[in-house]
C-alpha cells in the first residue's frame, strides 16, 4: 500500500515528522529574529494587516515563504538522492511536497479572508446603526477586494485539485503494478480481483482526501492559533466558568476534544462492521459470477444463505449507525451555537464590534475544525480502515506471513492450498 509508491515508508514518514519539528523549532528559535534583523519583520503592534492581495506580500510572509521553500527543497533533495532507484520518487516525494505547499497557501488565503471580515462587518454595522457615514462605494470597494482574494482562491484550488487527481492515480498505478507482479501469491485470496481493481482505487482516493485534510488541519492550527490567541483579548468572561486566560484557545480545545471522544466511543464498532460488509458482499457477488459460467453454482439455497449474511450485516450496521448518528447530529447542532453562547457576556458588555465577532467566529471555527479532524473524518476513516484490512491480506501473502484470521477461514473452507505450501 505504501512502499509501492513511497521510498522506504517506515523511514520516510517518521523523517517527515522529525524534519517538520526541526523546521518549526528553527523558525521559532532563530527564523523570526533573523527575518527581523534582515528587514522582514512583522507589522508594528496594533497595526491592522492589509485586507487585499497585499497581505501575501508582507515582508514577514515573504521571508517565511522563502524559509518554507528552503526546508522543503532540502528534504526532497535528500530523499531524491537517497531513493534514486525508486520509480515513483518524483511523484511521491516532490508531488507530496507540492500538495503540502499548496495546502499551506490555501490556509493563508483563509487568513486573508478573515482579515477582510473585520472591516466589512464594521462597515455593515455602521451602516445599519447609522453610527458613522457609509457610502455605497465603501461596500463596493470591499467587495472588489473580496473578489480578488476569491479568484486567487479559485485558481489555487483548481490547480491543486487537478494535480492531486493525477497524484492519486499514480499512487493507484504503483499499487496495481506491485500487486500484479505478485499475482501468483495473491490470486488465492478471497476477492483478489476486486481488491486489486477496486480497493486500490478507493484506498488511494480516500487516503488522498484524508491526507490533505490532515495537512490542512495542521497548517490551519499553525496559522490560526496565534490569531485566536490575539482575539482572546476581546473576551473577558465566559458563562459559568468566569475569566480565564487565552479563552478562545481553551474553548476550542475543550469542544474539539469532547466531540472527538464522543464520536470515537459511539463509532467504535463501525470499522469491523464495514469490513465484514465488504466480505459478505464479495462472497455473494462471487457466487453469482460463478453462476454465470457453471450450472451447479449460484443455486437457490446457497444464494439465499449468502444474501441472508448480507442482510444480517446491513441490519447490524443500521442499528450501530443509529446511535452513532444520534451522537454526531447532537454534536453538530450544538456546535452551531456553542461559540455565540460563550460570547454572550462579552456581546452584552459591548466589548466587541460585529466585525470582531465575525473574525472570532471564523478563527474559532478554523481552529476547532482542525482539532475536530477525527470528528469530521470519522465515517471516511471507518471506510479506509475496512479497506486497509482487506489489503493487509495481500501484504501478508507477499511477505509469507500468516493471513488475517477471516481470510484464513475462507481458504480453509474453500480447500485452497497457498503457494508456499
Amino acid at each position: 500500500m505504501f512502499h509501492s509508491f513511497f521510498p522506504q515508508p517506515k523511514l520516510f514518514f517518521p523523517s517527515v515528522a522529525i524534519w517538520a519539528l526541526i523546521c518549526i523549532a528553527v523558525w521559532y528559535g532563530v527564523g523570526e529574529s533573523t527575518g527581523l534583523s534582515l528587514g522582514f519583520g512583522p507589522l508594528p503592534e496594533g497595526q491592522e494587516p492589509p485586507i487585499g492581495l497585499d497581505f501575501f506580500l508582507l515582508p514577514d510572509n515573504l521571508f517565511f515563504y522563502a524559509f518554507f521553500l528552503i526546508c522543503v527543497g532540502l528534504f526532497c533533495g535528500f530523499w531524491h538522492l537517497r531513493a534514486k532507484d525508486h520509480p515513483w520518487r518524483i511523484w511521491s516525494v516532490w508531488g507530496s511536497a507540492l500538495i503540502i505547499m499548496a495546502t499551506y497557501f490555501g490556509v493563508q488565503i483563509s487568513v486573508a479572508i478573515n482579515n477582510w471580515r473585520r472591516p466589512f462587518g464594521d462597515t455593515l454595522q455602521n451602516a445599519l446603526a447609522k453610527t458613522a457615514p457609509v457610502t455605497v462605494w465603501d461596500f463596493y470597494s470591499l467587495m472588489l477586494i473580496f473578489a480578488q482574494i476569491a479568484f486567487l482562491s479559485m485558481f489555487v484550488s483548481i490547480i491543486t485539485d487537478f494535480f492531486t487527481s493525477h497524484y492519486v492515480f499514480r499512487w493507484r498505478t504503483a499499487m496495481n503494478d506491485f500487486y500484479m507482479s505478485k499475482w501468483e501469491k495473491l490470486r488465492h485470496i478471497e476477492g483478489a480481483a476486486q481488491r486489486v481493481q477496486e480497493d486500490t482505487m478507493r484506498f488511494s482516493s480516500i487516503l488522498e482526501g484524508l491526507g490533505i485534510n490532515l495537512i490542512n488541519s495542521v497548517m490551519t492550527l499553525i496559522v490560526f492559533l496565534p490569531i485566536l490567541f490575539a482575539l482572546s483579548s476581546y473576551v473577558s468572561e465566559l458563562p459559568i466558568v468566569g475569566e480565564i486566560g487565552h479563552t478562545l484557545f481553551w474553548l476550542a480545545l475543550f469542544w474539539s476534544a469532547f466531540g472527538t471522544v464522543l464520536l470515537a466511543v459511539a463509532g467504535i464498532k463501525l470499522p469491523g462492521l464495514n469490513f465484514r460488509n465488504q466480505r459478505v458482499e464479495a462472497a455473494y457477488r462471487k457466487e453469482l459470477v460463478y453462476g454465470e459460467d457453471y450450472a451447479d453454482r449460484a443455486q437457490p439455497p446457497t444464494v439465499n444463505e449468502l444474501f441472508a449474511n448480507v442482510r444480517r450485516n446491513y441490519f447490524r450496521m443500521y442499528f450501530h449507525y443509529l446511535y452513532f448518528n444520534v451522537a454526531r447530529y447532537f454534536y453538530l447542532q450544538a456546535d452551531a451555537l456553542f461559540v455565540t453562547f460563550m460570547l454572550v457576556p462579552t456581546i452584552v458588555a459591548g466589548k466587541i464590534t460585529y466585525g470582531i465577532y465575525q473574525q472570532i467566529l471564523t478563527a474559532f471555527g478554523q481552529v476547532s475544525n482542525s482539532f475536530q479532524y477525527l470528528v469530521n473524518s470519522w465515517t471516511t476513516i471507518i471506510e479506509l480502515l475496512s479497506i486497509h484490512k482487506r489489503l493487509k491480506a495481500f501484504e501478508a501473502a507477499i511477505d509469507d506471513e500468516p493471513l488475517p484470521e477471516i481470510d484464513q477461514r475462507y481458504l480453509d473452507r474453500e480447500g485452497v492450498v497457498q503457494p508456499d505450501g
